[in-house]
């Protein structure tokens, strides 16, 4: 591989090749700086994927996550978020059998990825051709683009139980600005030290929901009755070894599990049914310092989350205009504000995080994150010389091809009976009431009534 120029892509030209060599190459060097530059800028070994995919995981369904238990209730909550949870892995595993399949085919004619990341649509056009192509490029990026408005509604929310004295529309238009300058961070490799910070910071909100809640009791009248988004594909691309993403996913699934059970667990058993009529967490616990130290490290970390969920949109849009291979960081920055604008607008427009996020999960995740990856493993691995000439061989849990196509077939089924159908429905209709009820460009979504509290002080 020849040698690299500081600010490029880190490619990587092998699936093979390991990190090793770049490191001599800075130690040869001898420059500090340039060693703690690539210390906390690129990344791309196992342990980034790692962080990048539990960072992303885990964000701002801590504290939506009580009003999901509060509508199915804690022992379903807990089933379908554990169920859901393996099936995301599944599929996950599915997506980097087939994003290595594509690498493996294109890399024996010789086709060079320097300078490029491999999204999820090119690898269904180079497996299935220009339609599904299509399909996977309108399915991601309407995807990716409402996760980046849920985003930027969720940093105004959140703020909103700190400093009220700007309403949540003007803090949209506040964090807006500031979320556009991840128009500046060139790829998923540059995104190490901000993985690592933003999971750091959602454990310690977990853990605090978890506390706080139990600390607070349970109020009256509760209920008796006991959704992956990932840029998974280019966060695999930054890797320098992508073969070994298949298990990441898996292991980052488990550590989520066990911040976001305990919190939403606590959450509800603490608040119950009021959860039926607040979709964030905080708006129930009372202000504190730990609160208010919560809230500033969602912030942050939902900023680090908006810029994994808009970087692989800004990929796309520097291919439709034939710049992605450019070195100049500048002009990359400038060509990418055109994907925050609309961004930017869609979540002024429509300020309902949660049936925004209950509308994409249904009708967005239920095809990006499982159907499609499904049907299209089962179509790229449909002929019997393409399963024996298999860049991945199954694993070690799955003895036969059959068995691999019936998993694929119940995901499938499921999640459009159940998720598109029942979900789509449920969500479409909660949205399009959120609309009649707050009306468009809403300036104050959910906040409480201002005013002196009533004087029930009686005279004698």
């Amino acid at each position: 591989m020849s040698s690299m120029r500081r600010g490029e892509e880190i490619p990587i030209s092998s699936l093979n090749e390991t990190m090793e060599h770049e490191d001599g190459e800075e130690e040869n060097e001898g420059n500090s700086h340039s060693g703690l530059k690539n210390f906390l800028w690129n990344g791309g070994s196992a342990y980034d994927a790692w962080f990048s995919c539990a960072s992303n995981q885990v964000a701002q369904v801590l504290l939506t996550l009580p009003t999901s238990f509060s509508q199915l209730g804690m022992v379903s909550g807990i089933i379908f978020q554990v169920f859901y949870g393996i099936v995301g892995s599944w599929t996950a595993y599915l997506i980097s059998i087939l994003y290595v399949e594509y690498r493996s085919r294109k890399e024996k004619e010789n086709v060079n990825f320097k300078n490029h990341v491999i999204q999820w649509f090119e690898v269904l056009e180079g497996l299935l051709g220009p339609y599904w192509k299509a399909i996977g490029l309108a399915f991601n990026c309407t995807f990716l683009l409402f996760g980046s408005v849920i985003q930027l509604i969720a940093c105004a929310s959140n703020i909103y139980y700190i400093n009220d004295h700007l309403d949540k529309r003007t803090w949209t238009y506040i964090f807006g600005a500031c979320c556009a300058t991840t128009v500046f961070i060139p790829s998923f490799h540059n995104y190490r030290i901000w993985s690592f910070i933003g999971l750091g910071m959602t454990t310690y909100t977990a853990w605090y929901l978890a506390i706080a809640a139990l600390v607070h009791g349970q109020v009256p009248l509760i209920s008796s009755t006991l959704s992956v988004g990932t840029p998974l594909r280019e966060i695999m691309h930054a890797m320098w070894k992508p073969r070994k993403f298949k298990y990441i996913y898996f292991y980052a699934t488990v550590y989520v599990f066990s911040l976001t059970l305990p919190s939403a667990i606590a959450v509800y058993w603490a608040f119950g049914d009021k959860l039926l009529t607040q979709s964030n967490a905080f708006a129930l616990l009372p202000r504190s310092g730990w609160r208010d130290a919560a809230v500033i490290l969602m912030l942050i970390h939902q900023f680090i989350t908006f810029g994994f969920a808009c970087t692989p949109l800004y990929f796309v849009w520097e291919k439709v205009i034939g710049i992605h291979d450019t070195k100049s960081l500048l002009l990359r920055a400038l060509a990418r504000l055109p994907v925050v604008i609309p961004i930017w607008f869609l979540a002024i427009v429509f300020p309902f995080f949660g049936p925004i996020n209950s509308a994409v999960g249904a009708l967005l995740v239920t095809f990006t994150v499982y159907v499609i990856p499904a049907v299209a493993h089962m179509l790229t691995y449909k002929s019997s010389s393409a399963r024996q000439n298999a860049a991945e061989k199954l694993p070690f849990f799955i003895p036969s091809w059959t068995l691999m196509y019936v998993i694929n077939a119940f995901v499938v089924v499921w999640v459009l009976v159940v998720g598109l159908g029942f979900g789509g429905w449920a969500s479409v209709t909660n949205f399009i009431r959120q609309i009649y009820t707050f009306g468009l460009f809403a300036k104050c979504y959910q906040c409480p009534p201002k005013g002196p509290p009533p004087n029930n002080t009686m005279h004698h």
